[in-house]
């Protein structure tokens, strides 16, 4: 799909206004970045409606599928890992449950995980259910696109974590290669760990420079 490129004003236009979705990335990241690498707006990967590609110049604005909206397919209880796609076995959400939970307890930041297979999605449901707000991650797995993992993040979270991060975490555990030698699960699993580490070192100007 062909990106087309658009002013930086466009790039905080979305229907959940307290999220900051991508802006463009230096060169310095190039290395870091896979052909079909594409980083989601939270529309897109809730609701199918929008899609941004993530490229060396710029994010590019692109026409996607049509709007998923399925309660139905939310847990009856809360959880903050959802696996409609079932690449995680039952002791792996119950982990990552608890690692989540230990995050937010330590950093404030909250990270939701959805495993998917679009359109097999709850989509925009996932919104309310997640009471989803500035300082949520929203990490939605799904290979559809090649690259497994996708990211959305909150404003506030924007504004510790630099955004060349998500990038570089993409890269290295979301590329088709990795997650086909080593299946969805540990893709999911490395990635959710790369992030605790990433937000729980100090802010400054090399935090999150290394995903470990």
């Amino acid at each position: 799909m062909a990106s087309m490129h658009y002013p930086s004003s466009c790039f905080r236009t979305t229907s959940f206004p307290t999220f900051s979705l991508s802006v463009p990335i230096t060169s310095s990241s190039r290395p870091s970045l896979l052909p079909g690498f594409r980083l989601k707006s939270l529309k897109w990967v809730f609701s199918g409606a929008l899609a941004l590609s993530l490229s060396v110049t710029g994010v590019g604005l692109a026409e996607a599928k049509v709007g998923v909206n399925k309660p139905e397919l939310l847990p009856t209880e809360f959880t903050p890992v959802i696996d409609v796609a079932g690449f995680l076995s039952d002791g792996q959400e119950k982990r990552l449950a608890q690692e989540i939970s230990d995050i937010e307890k330590d950093t404030g930041f909250k990270l939701r995980v959805l495993a998917q297979n679009y359109p097999d999605t709850p989509g925009l449901a996932i919104k309310n259910f997640w009471q989803v707000d500035d300082r949520t991650i929203v990490f939605v797995a799904d290979p559809t696109f090649g690259n497994i993992l996708n990211f959305n993040v909150g404003a506030t979270v924007d504004l510790d974590i630099p955004r060349s991060f998500w990038s570089r975490l993409a890269g290295k555990y979301g590329n088709m290669f990795y997650w086909k030698e080593k299946g969805e699960d540990s893709s999911i699993e490395a990635a959710v760990m790369a992030i605790s580490n990433c937000l729980r070192e100090p802010v400054g100007p090399n935090n999150c420079s290394e995903v470990k």
